[in-house]
């Protein structure tokens, strides 16, 4: 099964110069966050595939207007041809705004979705914005990643993170790491993943 990841900043090679054979076998979208409504809707209605969603950080347009044909999983477990995956959007806290959290709240966020968690029997797939805390992180505070995400996948044990948030243009960091046996991935611009 092929996924699309994608994060951050519109791939001009993907809306622009759009090629629907490069993107046939395309079976699932992720996006991490902070992209454009249209650049999501335009995505799911060109590859026909189902697209999942999380907050970033810049995301503040998608409460009044949500990016058509796609499916919000803030805070949910869902499934999909046997993928169980679960979304946690947003970033670090580093000033006022939507989708900000503590890592207070965010543990707590986790924590709610336990129970969900356990009623899907585990997840495949943890989707979120910001990166793990010295896995794909920046050193700069905007940048942080949450150190309860090491937690959550020595806990559940997903096969992939996928993330966004860390620009891979800002020249300081490498788009797959690992813990344990979950894959991370950073899905700035755009990444296939066979899974």
């Amino acid at each position: 099964m092929k996924l699309l990841v994608v994060s951050d900043e519109e791939s001009k090679y993907i809306w622009d110069y759009f090629d629907k054979n490069r993107f046939k076998d395309i079976e699932i979208i992720f996006s991490c966050g902070d992209l454009k409504q249209e650049y999501l809707s335009f995505l799911v209605s060109m590859i026909n595939a189902p697209l999942y969603y999380v907050h970033g950080n810049h995301d503040t347009d998608y409460r009044g207007n949500p990016p058509e044909g796609c499916e919000s999983i803030e805070d949910k477990v869902v499934s999909y041809k046997g993928l169980r995956i679960a979304g946690l959007g947003g970033c670090f806290k580093y000033g006022p705004g939507d989708f900000h959290y503590t890592e207070k709240q965010m543990r707590w966020r986790i924590l709610k979705l336990k129970p969900k968690i356990w009623l899907h029997n585990g997840i495949d797939i943890l989707l979120t914005h910001a990166p793990v805390y010295k896995l794909g992180d920046g050193d700069d505070y905007v940048h942080k990643g949450f150190e309860c995400f090491i937690n959550f996948m020595e806990v559940y044990k997903p096969k992939y993170l996928f993330h966004g948030h860390q620009h891979l243009n800002y020249g300081r960091n490498e788009r797959i790491h690992r813990y344990n046996n979950t894959k991370i991935i950073n899905g700035f611009g755009y990444y296939i993943v066979e899974f």
